[in-house]
């Protein structure tokens, strides 16, 4: 049976209470269906003899539960986070500290990568769960009884899970990779605006620099744009209208209206804007952008194929999935020299001689990865 918190001073009497605890377990519930942003709907917390369902509608500060979240004294235990950190991120509880994924854990436990919670609690606790509630409207009020039974379960199960698959990791000597894995998850960030946004359209790699310059201006055009009316991006316009805006820009804001007009959530009003943005000739450093990269050919090619074998060949003798270890795109970016965030720590040490397939090309080794 829960506790239902709907006032702020019953949530800072339970995060006063949940403070001292080794772990807690955390899951959301939201609405990301027509907004960029992750709307927060309920947010479920439990340890072994306590579970409490928050009201996140009807509290007008979550500072408490902020300050419970970014803490660093209990363990949060999570399942598949990436989405509940962006919606906890809309309250200010970023990074989360002490982050433990269960879905993490289970990967580098041998469960294979990407198990859903379901499959989780019955593999590890040899309990069924039903999932009935996944497409729920979570902002209605009151829930039923059977949202109400769902968010329960989604928690109740974690304290288990997190101490059957810690057990594991520490027989595999590999709680410590998992540890830095979620550490990273956790100080992830959905605020900063992607880097090269105009690598998304792989099949522009032909386009010259100048052309390509402008597409990655639209795109973070886009991005700021679906940010600030809180559509989704390809609400704004498609990728498909993307490229045809910078193949053949339309010559005035009338023109901007009618080329978009089929858009979900193109703004109107935006269209002289956008049809300046188009028409600005593109600055000096705009040109000193990364390209879309080509495709590898020749000896990348057959670099990229030693490298992929070797991790393949390192991910079987530890039992683990060979993406896990590095991705696809992590190894065409080391082929092509660029620096690669996931060797930073314990994958840049065990991988330093299946990435000494690559020659001529080092990786870096910013932190002492061990087994823990």
């Amino acid at each position: 049976m829960h506790d239902w918190i709907a006032d702020e001073t019953a949530l800072a009497r339970l995060c006063a209470s949940l403070a001292p605890c080794a772990t807690i377990a955390v899951d959301t519930e939201f609405m990301r269906v027509r907004t960029y942003w992750p709307e927060l709907a309920l947010v479920q917390v439990a340890t072994p003899r306590h579970l409490a369902l928050i009201d996140p509608q009807a509290i007008a500060s979550l500072e408490s539960l902020r300050a419970l979240l970014v803490a660093p004294g209990p363990r949060k235990v999570m399942h598949s986070a990436s989405e509940d950190l962006v919606a906890l991120g809309r309250i200010g509880a970023r990074p989360i500290a002490n982050l433990f994924d269960t879905q993490v854990a289970a990967a580098f436990a041998g469960l294979g990568p990407g198990i859903g919670y379901q499959r989780l609690v019955h593999a590890l606790l040899g309990i069924t769960l039903e999932k009935g509630e996944t497409r729920s409207d979570w902002l209605r009020r009151p829930l039923s009884e059977n949202q109400l039974h769902y968010a329960e379960q989604d928690v109740l199960h974690m304290p288990a899970l997190h101490d059957a698959l810690v057990a594991k990791l520490e027989a595999r000597g590999m709680l410590a990779w998992c540890l830095e894995d979620c550490d990273r998850l956790a100080r992830s960030s959905d605020e900063a605006l992607p880097a090269d946004p105009h690598h998304e359209f792989r099949n522009a790699w032909r386009w010259p620099i100048e052309r390509q310059a402008r597409l990655k201006r639209l795109a973070e055009w886009r991005e700021r744009t679906a940010r600030a009316i809180d559509r989704p991006r390809l609400w704004v316009f498609d990728n498909a209208s993307a490229a045809e805006l910078v193949l053949e820009p339309p010559a005035d804001a009338d023109a901007v209206r009618i080329r978009l007009a089929s858009q979900r959530s193109f703004p109107k009003r935006a269209a002289a804007e956008l049809a300046q943005l188009l028409s600005q000739p593109v600055l000096d450093e705009e040109l000193a952008l990364r390209p879309i990269p080509e495709p590898l050919r020749g000896d990348d090619e057959r670099r990229a194929d030693a490298v992929r074998d070797a991790i393949a060949a390192k991910a079987t003798a530890l039992d683990l999935p060979p993406a896990m270890l590095l991705s696809r795109r992590g190894i065409e970016a080391l082929v092509r020299g660029h620096r690669v965030v996931e060797l930073d720590g314990w994958r840049g040490e065990i991988l330093a001689d299946a990435i000494a397939a690559a020659p001529g090309r080092s990786i870096p080794r910013d932190s002492e990865a061990r087994r823990g």
